[in-house]
């Protein structure tokens, strides 16, 4: 089985600019989530504005947004 890289631990603030550069754009605010999409993506990210994200976290929003962590972790 492959390894997976490590992630690291990064706040919602960083991970949101991480999706920027992968040409999701910021919708709008809900409490304290950030929410993005992508155009002709029916995908939603909707991204905590914690100080760190759980990794469980970041691998389900690297998952829906179709990157790979490898991918993610480049675009930090």
């Amino acid at each position: 089985m492959a390894k997976m890289p490590k992630l690291p631990i990064i706040s919602g603030k960083d991970a949101v600019k991480a999706f920027k550069k992968d040409s999701w754009v910021i919708n709008r605010q809900a409490g304290d989530h950030i929410i993005m999409s992508k155009e002709n993506s029916e995908v939603v990210l909707s991204i905590p504005q914690h100080k760190s994200l759980k990794k469980g976290t970041i691998r389900k929003l690297i998952e829906i947004s179709g990157l790979t962590v490898e991918e993610f972790v480049k675009l930090l």
